[in-house]
């Protein structure tokens, strides 16, 4: 059995030899890219000059950071699928509905065609019993992914910009 790092290292070599092959922009474009992110949320006040210590300009403090939201988001090559915020604790469940929820009429959305392929981590939600037998049952290709390979994950570059929509 490979080591993480040994199937990171393989994995690497193979979009490498993909993309040099030429076929690397097509390959990539059928991929359909899911991925979750917990944002923080700051709060700003809009005012005059001199207003800074008015009672309606003044926000009261919130302990341990103010919380945080959690979302999920995808996108193909033709653009931003859907997002959704998820409440609580995501599991294989909320994972599963958030699939057939949001996947589904992004898949519409973004008229992709019938060889568009999900691209997700490892993480155990996406990889569980039910959620395997949930993307088979629902015809859903998965692409193979190495564990703990952020770098590879074409979502890690959107997140700053989806931060930005989700603060505002």
């Amino acid at each position: 059995m490979l080591r993480s790092k040994e199937i990171q290292k393989q994995m690497r070599k193979k979009v490498i030899e993909i993309y040099q092959s030429g076929k690397g922009y097509e390959a990539i474009s059928k991929a359909f890219w899911g991925c979750r992110e917990p944002q923080s949320v700051s709060h700003y006040v809009w005012r005059k000059s001199n207003t800074a210590f008015h009672k309606k300009n003044i926000k009261p403090p919130v302990k341990y950071g103010g919380g945080s939201v959690m979302v999920w988001c995808c996108f193909a090559a033709s653009g931003p699928g859907r997002l959704a915020v998820i409440n609580g604790t995501m599991n294989s469940a909320v994972y599963q509905k958030i699939l057939k929820e949001i996947v589904w009429p992004s898949v519409c959305d973004l008229k992709l065609k019938r060889t568009w392929v999900l691209q997700q981590d490892n993480d155990p939600k996406h990889t569980s019993r039910s959620t395997s037998e949930w993307l088979k049952k629902n015809k859903m290709k998965t692409l193979e992914w190495p564990s703990q390979s952020p770098d590879l994950n074409p979502i890690e570059m959107l997140w700053p910009d989806i931060k930005k929509v989700v603060h505002a």
